[in-house]
């Protein structure tokens, strides 16, 4: 068993009691149905364009995990766009992205939001990954998480990394200078899912300045509303998630940490969750699938406006999907949600200087802003199978498969389904990009390393930090 997944028989009791202490907290609280229920006046005032007797299966179960990437799906209830495209949804509140994943692989659900990362390494059977047929056809949202980093990594002197001025180099060093100072057992960074782009994401940026994350520290698995609790206790020093657990940690807020970097700073554009289904729904339920992929388009696309972002950045804070309502009166009920999906985004610190950043891709849903390079017809929601390929190199860097598979290009297309979106999109009048592949420029990395999807053995072969690298002896 990985260190990713070998916890110790401590590790287990700590990771009991923070779940206990989640369960106490208001916006932590897991037991109970909390899921969203029936139809809105809304969505009962929307006339269907798809009858449902045409559909296989007009009735689902469709899950969501409680961060604020559920507004897609808590919009396409609210305003009835699954009503319009003829289904009838009940949305399932899911405790962690792996019950979101296994509940589609096991049938409990017949679509559910997966890690970017998850359809991937189920089709390649990557270590921590349920080998399944899996398939997305389209993205949820891009960015919309980040770097956690608990008060004793501030007072040891680490800062965000917008301060680093783009010097990994002094990162390292300070990042090296907090974990050498560890006791064995404090050498813990978690994240929500393993084999995930957060895992990838984390191991990325520790080679990236030097410190080697399969000797340095541990990752362990967390679900995203015990992050906060678990970072208090002790349990761990850092994490990545998706927002609102970021946000939740600063100082004014929960005061237990600062956030290092948005994922966006280490991977500019990158997908974070997709639309997960299993391969046999597609082919028994076609036209359920399509009625199902173009509500939540609708619904990225109204997420998408800015006119709409605080309406939906307050609807996510009700009980049935985050539950991050802060307990202090006269607080604004979306303190916690707003940072993420408008884009007023505190990265916190424990100094006094105010470090909120105004941008238009903290999360990204439909709309690509113009900062991030783009192809004609490019939007969010689009799937580029090369980025498939690009989670295979990660999965292989860090031994979690042996090597990048022989048809690394089939597995791309059978789980990454761009083909489906393309006839989707256009049926909606969407234009999409024409190719499934493209070239990630150097300059959207945070080690301006770009990826050629066309040669993933020499990419991987030229990180001198990974798995299977060649140690190298020296005889005086």
């Amino acid at each position: 068993m990985s260190e990713t997944t070998n916890w110790t028989r401590r590790e287990f009791i700590i990771g009991m009691g923070a779940a206990a202490g989640a369960i106490g907290l208001h916006s932590c609280a897991v037991s109970g149905d909390r899921s969203a229920k029936g139809l809105t006046k809304e969505a009962e005032a929307i006339t269907p364009v798809v009858d449902p007797k045409t559909l296989e299966k007009p009735n689902l179960t469709v899950g969501y995990v409680p961060v604020n990437d559920c507004a897609p799906f808590a919009i396409a209830w609210q305003k009835g766009f699954f009503r319009k495209y003829g289904l009838n949804v009940k949305l399932n509140r899911e405790a962690s992205w792996a019950t979101s994943r296994d509940g589609i692989i096991f049938g409990r659900l017949d679509a559910s939001p997966v890690v970017s990362g998850a359809v991937t390494n189920a089709r390649i059977g990557a270590e921590g990954a349920r080998h399944a047929p899996l398939c997305a056809a389209m993205i949820i949202h891009r960015h919309g998480n980040a770097m956690t980093m608990n008060k004793a990594m501030w007072d040891s002197g680490l800062r965000p990394w917008q301060e680093y001025n783009g010097n990994l180099e002094a990162f390292g060093k300070d990042f090296r200078k907090f974990f050498d100072a560890q006791p064995t057992e404090k050498k813990v960074w978690a994240v929500v899912l393993s084999s995930s782009i957060y895992e990838y994401f984390i191991r990325y940026l520790s080679a990236a300045a030097g410190v080697d994350p399969l000797k340095e520290f541990r990752v362990i698995i967390v679900p995203p509303p015990q992050m906060v609790t678990n970072v208090r206790i002790g349990a761990m020093q850092g994490y990545m998630v998706a927002e609102p657990w970021n946000t939740r940690a600063i100082k004014g807020n929960e005061g237990i940490g600062f956030t290092f970097a948005q994922g966006k700073e280490i991977w500019l554009g990158h997908p974070d969750r997709l639309l997960g289904v299993m391969e046999d729904f597609i082919v028994k339920y076609p036209k359920t699938y399509r009625s199902l992929v173009k509500a939540m388009i609708e619904a990225c696309q109204y997420c998408s406006k800015p006119e709409n972002r605080d309406e939906v950045a307050k609807l996510i804070t009700e009980r049935s999907f985050t539950g991050a309502r802060p307990s202090k009166l006269g607080a604004p009920i979306d303190k916690f949600t707003r940072p993420g999906i408008v884009g007023e985004y505190d990265y916190g610190g424990f100094d006094n200087k105010k470090r909120v950043v105004n941008s238009e891709d903290t999360t990204i849903f439909f709309d690509i802003p113009k900062n991030i390079a783009q192809e004609p017809g490019e939007h969010s929601t689009f799937l580029w199978q090369s980025r498939s390929i690009w989670m295979m190199t990660q999965a292989a860097r860090w031994g979690q498969i042996k090597e990048i598979p022989i048809n690394a290009d089939e597995l791309a297309k059978q789980g990454w389904r761009t083909d489906l979106y393309r006839e989707i999109a256009t049926e909606m009048g969407i234009e999409c990009p024409k190719e499934n592949f493209k070239v990630e420029r150097p300059e959207v990395f945070i080690d301006q390393k770009g990826f050629d999807p066309s040669d993933p053995i020499g990419y991987l072969k030229s990180f001198e930090i990974r798995a299977d690298a060649p140690t190298h002896f020296y005889m005086s």
